[in-house]
């Protein structure tokens, strides 16, 4: 099958990319690995998403069935239930496999946007015993709204990531006692509005600078022991707790879903993700990339501009546009993380920042830019728009943020 644009991935990222290829008139084949487009909203049954993008509140199916009607109309070709086997670079050609056998698309651009994975349990070398009982909160998140299945009685949550908020107040609701959410940082790991609705209106206790040093259990989980970690998270002998529980539930972050592309494209080191231009752009330039891939965003609105952005470019790029040059985008002063990576005059600088630590006032500083900002949390991302004329002549762009 030929093509003028391959897009990998069917969440919120995929579709807006999809759907603004089609618009620039360019063909494009939507290529997704479930069993229906929406990715991570079709079972994020609570509400807030759309607020920016929309300016209504929807939930997460509401939001997905929206793009989803959008391509239907636009009359997009969506292979569901597909997965890319394998890409070759040079010859611009993707396997995908489906139930209807082996197919080889040929492409002049590719979007990916595959999305984002949870860190599981095993990665955190707890000791303890290996019961059953532990489950990341996305998967405890499906058994419970897509599945209609209850994974425990009662809970205890690990990571204050947004995911886990959310499922603390799911886990309330639906009858199972949380006894609490444990997290190693001084500071929550989610948004604001979420520690405020998920845990502080249903009296849910947060244990913050802890975490979980041992679990115990035979077939079933049965405790938890939390201890209090000092500043460079090691656990303080005596401060332990145990928690009878029989369900921990993890929030322990996203790690952004590359390994299609990881070793073929540049990675950001600190975002873990696939490294892109302000367009969507890769370091392979007929490779665009959007969306948890790239870095790990707060809100699904913000996804949905990414998608676009790539899709749009991608479909330039198919038609035989080229961008460039590009300007390198650094994390300087008190930045945990950038995104853009690159900066392309083609379009306006829009830059998704995360701050090293909690600052009560700070002043964004990108190139003659300057904005003050009041209570910055790593877990809150800031998003700024920087006009061009601010970062005319620059070398490089150094992404800073000044304590005030």
């Amino acid at each position: 099958m030929k093509v003028d644009v391959v897009v990998i991935g069917g969440g919120a990222a995929g579709m807006a990319a999809a759907l603004k290829v089609s618009e620039q008139g360019a063909r494009v084949v939507l290529v997704e690995r479930d069993e229906r487009v929406g990715g991570i909203l079709n079972q994020c049954i609570h509400n807030g998403f759309g607020l920016h993008y929309f300016r209504e509140e929807l939930t997460g199916p509401e939001y997905a069935e929206r793009f989803k009607k959008a391509l239907e109309e636009k009359d997009i070709e969506v292979l569901t239930n597909t997965f890319v086997k394998a890409l070759d670079v040079r010859e611009k050609k993707l396997v995908v496999v489906s139930e209807d056998g082996i197919r080889i698309l040929e492409t002049k651009a590719l979007v990916y946007a595959a999305g984002a994975r949870e860190r599981a349990f095993g990665s955190l070398m707890v000791p303890g015993d290996r019961p059953s009982g532990i489950f990341t909160a996305g998967v405890a998140q499906r058994f419970m709204n897509v599945e209609n299945r209850l994974p425990g009685k009662r809970a205890l949550i690990l990571g204050s990531g947004d995911i886990g908020l959310i499922m603390a107040r799911r886990l309330t609701l639906e009858g199972v006692e949380v006894v609490g959410v444990v997290e190693r940082l001084p500071y929550p790991g989610g948004l604001l509005r979420n520690v405020i609705q998920c845990l502080e209106d249903f009296g849910i206790p947060l244990f913050l600078s802890s975490t979980v040093v041992e679990v115990r259990g035979r077939e079933r989980l049965e405790e938890v022991v939390v201890a209090k970690v000092d500043e460079n998270f090691q656990p303080i002998p005596g401060t332990e707790k145990v928690f009878e529980v029989d369900t921990l539930i993890l929030s322990v972050g996203l790690i952004p879903q590359i390994e299609l592309l990881e070793d073929l494209v540049e990675v950001n080191p600190t975002s873990k993700g696939i490294a892109t231009s302000n367009l969507g752009q890769t370091s392979i330039e007929w490779i665009f990339a959007a969306g948890n891939c790239t870095a790990i965003y707060d809100l699904v609105d913000y996804v949905t501009y990414e998608g676009e952005m790539a899709g749009k470019y991608a479909a330039l790029y198919a038609k035989g546009e080229r961008f460039g040059p590009k300007v390198a985008v650094k994390a300087g002063e008190n930045v945990m993380v950038v995104q853009p990576n690159w900066y392309d005059p083609s379009e306006e600088l829009t830059l998704y920042v995360r701050t090293r630590k909690v600052i009560e006032k700070g002043r964004l500083v990108v190139g003659s830019f300057e904005k003050t900002f009041e209570e910055l949390v790593p877990s809150e991302m800031l998003r700024v728009k920087i006009p061009r004329r601010h970062l005319n002549g620059l070398s490089e762009i150094v992404v800073e943020v000044k304590e005030e």
